[in-house]
């Protein structure tokens, strides 16, 4: 997944296509390429693993003549980043090309088919599939036509994709779809246009067409139709984009962190997706390489992680005590290697980066290896150091985040180790089916109560007013509420440089409560759980000392006489799930705090995104 640009019409297309994924590269990439139709020679395929400037520098870049075709950029989520797993895709005939965003669920399944077929795949990627499925469906009807062989191969597929497709024997045509992943196109003074984003259009063209889930688009130069999935025609409807081009890279919003969290209920999405069986109402790792056995034998398990995955890590402890029924111990990485753990063959070791290349992490995970563990990494970038040296795998598909501050990876990364808590349940027999199936349904809700929370940020936003002359803040939770907590006391620190701490709310009586004086904002999470009357009651402590309390609870909570300050509303879900609902609370609140004091949000004093020294 990453960045798509399909140009069609009287310009050359390798410079419009090179200009596009230009506009494109600040969502971070691996790899690029780019296919143009020849009459002649068929596909003209340019592909280089790095960054764009690889790609420019390329020989065969310059005699590559021809005014369609279609250009990306990877961010690796199936194969590692190579060459050979770089888009654009070809059909096993070389005579379709296919660049693609999103995952495909049930590419494991189609890829079996087609190789029992005789089909022979080029890459490990979920998306060639896409490009052999078209080459068939063309393969196998004289005189087809390019758009309903799209449209009868997106019937096939299940999952996430947004695809634009060229093909040899249909010349001055692109034909785009999408499902769950963005695509946007336009007529321009010189042809037509598509791209994933806006960024890459505003040079061509200002009126911009939205794609909507299960559409096609038809591409000719200077002239484009839109039909659903069936093939019905629809009268789109065109937007005027004034955005310069800083705002477009980030689709409008102020920041790229406000951006971020705002695209957590579509990534939240692609995490959970592909792993949910919805026939069985079970979990499937495909990609996790480390038999059921080698999980079943574990007896302990440890989770090493620094900074916002250590606060993600906190969840997986609670999650596989409670799901699993094997203890578990959690480090911040750096002090792991330095206490003289007690590991052996049947510990289970899971390192959570962001990056997979957080050195204190890495090195961590290195010294449980040498002592017999298994070590499964979660993390966000295929390919990268934690991933390649791991006995297995959990990618989290959070896509490129440009904020230092994490907060998209941050939910991810709890949802993939939810996920993976509850495989172990499974796989060991710890939990019923039915059991496994009541969480199932219950994570499936996760990205929309995401996106409800999103929809309320006035209440956020007012409180953010008040903290003008705040300089100290307190958050407070318990159970998997204290994660959350711990979060977002970070995120605070992080953006705004105002002093903020986290505690179990039943360590208040052990010392932090002399630090409550009259004013000082606590923010406590009292969302449904076991312990949710326990912490109210920790908070009227806080109450009775003058402290500004806000809360962060569902709808309907019983105060117990409790009389907040603020009340932030989120939808209920299970405990264990909660912190990927809350937290989004307490970034949007972190956010315009930092707003208001006048704080880079995006680059934080004194922070880099990925902390490779220890």
């Amino acid at each position: 997944m990453c960045g798509i640009v399909g140009y069609v019409g009287d310009k050359q297309a390798v410079g419009v296509l090179i200009e596009g994924l230009r506009r494109l590269e600040y969502r971070g990439y691996d790899s690029a390429g780019i296919a143009v139709p020849d009459g002649a020679e068929g596909l003209c395929v340019v592909k280089r693993q790095g960054k764009l400037a690889d790609l420019e520098a390329a020989p065969e870049l310059a005699g590559l003549v021809g005014t369609t075709g279609i250009g990306h950029t990877r961010w690796a989520t199936h194969g590692v980043p190579s060459e050979r797993n770089s888009h654009p895709h070809l059909d096993a005939a070389g005579r379709v090309a296919v660049v693609h965003n999103g995952i495909i669920e049930n590419f494991h399944d189609l890829r079996a088919e087609l190789e029992s077929e005789g089909i022979e795949f080029r890459s490990d990627t979920d998306s060639e599939v896409i490009a052999q499925l078209i080459g068939l469906e063309l393969a196998g009807v004289p005189g087809a036509d390019l758009a309903e062989a799209v449209s009868s191969v997106c019937r096939k597929l299940e999952g996430a994709f947004a695809i634009a497709v060229v093909a040899s024997d249909s010349p001055g045509r692109i034909v785009g779809a999408r499902r769950h992943a963005p695509l946007v196109t336009g007529v321009t003074e010189t042809g037509t246009i598509l791209a994933s984003d806006i960024p890459a259009l505003i040079s061509e063209t200002r009126e911009i067409i939205v794609v909507e889930d299960d559409e096609l688009v038809d591409l000719r130069a200077g002239s484009l139709v839109v039909s659903d999935i069936e093939g019905r025609e629809r009268v789109p409807d065109t937007v005027h984009v004034d955005w310069d081009v800083a705002a477009a890279e980030r689709s409008g919003f102020e920041d790229f962190m406000l951006k971020e969290i705002h695209e957590q209920p579509r990534v939240i999405g692609d995490t959970l997706r592909g792993r949910i069986d919805t026939v069985t109402g079970s979990l499937r790792l495909d990609e996790l390489r480390t038999s059921d056995d080698e999980l079943r034998s574990a007896n302990k398990v440890f989770v090493v992680a620094c900074g916002t995955s250590f606060h993600a890590g906190l969840v997986a402890k609670y999650a596989i005590e409670h799901w699993v029924r094997v203890p578990v111990e959690i480090d911040i990485a750096s002090e792991f290697r330095y206490r003289d753990p007690v590991l052996d063959a049947r510990t289970l070791v899971i390192g959570v980066s962001q990056s997979g290349e957080t050195a204190d992490t890495i090195a961590a995970c290195r010294y449980a290896s040498q002592l017999g563990a298994k070590v499964v990494a979660v993390t966000n970038v295929v390919g990268s150091s934690l991933a390649r040296e791991a006995d297995a795998v959990v990618y989290t598909h959070a896509g490129p985040e440009i904020g230092v501050a994490a907060t998209k990876t941050f939910t991810c990364q709890i949802a993939a180790l939810l996920v993976l808590s509850l495989y172990l349940g499974q796989t060991r027999g710890s939990l019923y089916p039915s059991e496994v199936r009541g969480v199932l349904e219950q994570m499936r809700r996760l990205p929309e109560q995401v996106a409800e929370v999103l929809d309320d940020v006035d209440p956020i936003r007012a409180e953010a007013g008040r903290w003008a002359r705040v300089h100290d803040a307190f958050y407070l939770g318990r159970g998997p509420a204290y994660s959350t907590a711990l979060e977002g006391a970070l995120k605070m620190k992080e953006i705004s440089y105002l002093h903020a701490e986290a505690y179990p709310s039943g360590e208040l009586k052990h010392g932090p409560l002399a630090l409550i004086v009259e004013g000082v904002p606590v923010i406590s999470v009292v969302t449904a759980g076991h312990v949710q009357k326990k912490t109210i009651s920790n908070v009227a402590e806080v109450a009775a000392r003058g402290g500004r309390i806000v809360l962060v609870a569902n709808a309907g909570t019983d105060m117990g006489g409790l009389l907040p300050d603020t009340v932030f509303e989120v939808p209920e879900t299970h405990e264990l799930l909660a912190p990927i609902v809350d937290s989004v609370v307490l970034q949007l609140l972190a956010y315009h705090v930092a707003k208001q004091r006048g704080c880079d949000v995006d680059r934080p004093r004194n922070l880099a995104k990925t902390v490779t020294v220890e």
